[in-house]
């Protein structure tokens, strides 16, 4: 059986922080730590007018890829909460060969 992994698919994420705030939750952490942070790019001003903006969900050394809501039979929190459902949690295998399809788009295990 393969290790599990967290995909995030930035081509989607629209920057609302609901993953920081449900990891931060659900793991009980202080001000000023985080399992999950919403980094931010740009804005950035392309040709013919068009800006480009965009957002990089990055787990931290604190994410553990929600084994005690996995033991349980839950989803990760982060990824329950993403409206977006930019992210998914399953095998490292199987989230890899589904990242390499897209264009954006990384694997975390």
């Amino acid at each position: 059986m393969s290790a599990n992994a967290l995909m995030i698919d930035y081509e989607f994420c629209t920057g609302c922080h609901a993953c920081e705030v449900a990891c931060k939750k659900h793991l009980g952490l202080p001000a000023g730590q985080h399992g999950i942070r919403v980094l931010q790019d740009g804005p950035r001003e392309l040709e013919n007018g068009r800006w480009e903006y965009n957002f990089l969900p990055m787990p931290t050394s604190l994410c553990d890829l929600c084994a005690s809501r996995l033991a349980e039979g839950k989803d990760a929190a982060c990824v329950h909460h993403c409206p977006a459902h930019c992210m998914a949690l399953g095998p490292a295998e199987e989230l890899a060969a589904k990242a390499a399809e897209k264009t954006r788009c990384v694997v975390f295990s």
